[in-house]
């Protein structure tokens, strides 16, 4: 199992989030809808002088499932390249689920 975490601008998120529903057969996410941030390349800060905004996605998925979540966001980035998307993937932990 892997957490991926997709850090975008706000103006990408519907996009994002629709084309991974489409993809993969129940993918189940959670959005934070306003992510405030600096890189070396861009400020996010959702003020006056740095109006827009981000949002963080965070999914738990099959290790199988990986590549095609890779693929999936080349793409998006290739159509969205100035909306600094960026995704993370971290070994996920132990999960409690229910019996």
């Amino acid at each position: 199992m892997k957490r991926i975490e997709i850090i975008a601008n706000q103006s990408v998120q519907d996009a994002i989030a629709s084309r991974l529903e489409q993809a993969i057969d129940g993918f189940a996410y959670t959005v934070i809808p306003v992510v405030h941030g600096i890189t070396k390349e861009r400020r996010r800060l959702g003020n006056g002088t740095w109006p827009e905004e981000n949002f963080l996605l965070i999914s738990y998925i099959d290790d199988q499932l990986l590549p095609q979540v890779q693929k999936l966001m080349i793409e998006i980035k290739h159509k969205f390249p100035q909306e600094g998307i960026k995704l993370f993937v971290i070994e996920s932990c132990f999960s409690i689920q229910e019996s």
